[in-house]
């Protein structure tokens, strides 16, 4: 008959100690190291920032997820996320903005969880450009154990770590396969 057991839990949660600021650096610097694009910005000028990095990659049309805050995006039609939306459709949009639910600075991730600023999984997996919203510090966590406490198991998590890749049996690094080819991260902090 089997029974429930307590697991331990007395291994380390975090690898050293930083400042906030020392951790939003090292999730910058783990991003980068995933072939992550990292910018910085304050909550003032973070719509102008995503103004700035669509019109780099020239996007007209930014698929859009329904609580995200509604000040971020100006200047490019804005694409709901809708249940009906075919993978043809979400496809055909040049971008797709989202917030996230957790940050991890020790392993360069990124956690999604399907609350109304993120959207459904599959709109960050089709377009083939991603620019995600950190905020600093509040979202930022240093390490998956404390990340784990923070998200709700039952919740669709998608655990992003650089932008979709895969190698071919030579080694030979693809990008984009199964999910954006590029991935940006703007880390807000929140003055």
């Amino acid at each position: 008959m089997p029974y429930e057991q307590d697991v331990p839990r007395d291994y380390r949660e975090r690898h050293g100690e930083r400042t906030p600021a020392e951790t939003a650096d090292l999730l910058a610097e783990n991003l980068a190291d995933y072939r992550a694009i990292v910018h910085r910005t304050d909550t003032a000028e973070l719509p102008s920032t995503l103004a700035g990095l669509l019109a780099a990659r020239g996007a007209r049309t930014v698929l859009v997820p329904p609580g995200l805050p509604s000040g971020w995006l100006t200047g490019v039609e804005q694409v709901p996320d809708r249940a009906e939306s075919t993978p043809y459709e979400l496809d055909r949009v040049d971008s797709v903005v989202t917030g996230c639910a957790v940050a991890i600075a020790e392993t360069g991730t990124l956690v999604l969880d399907g609350s109304p600023d993120q959207g459904r999984r599959r709109i960050t997996l089709v377009p083939d450009h991603h620019i995600c919203v950190v905020r600093v510090p509040d979202q930022v966590v240093d390490s998956v154990p404390q990340a784990l406490r923070r998200l709700t198991p039952g919740r669709p998590l998608t655990w992003i770590s650089g932008p979709s890749a895969t190698s071919d049996i030579e080694l030979d690094r693809v990008e984009g396969v199964h999910g954006p080819r590029t991935l940006e991260v703007v880390l807000v902090s929140e003055v």
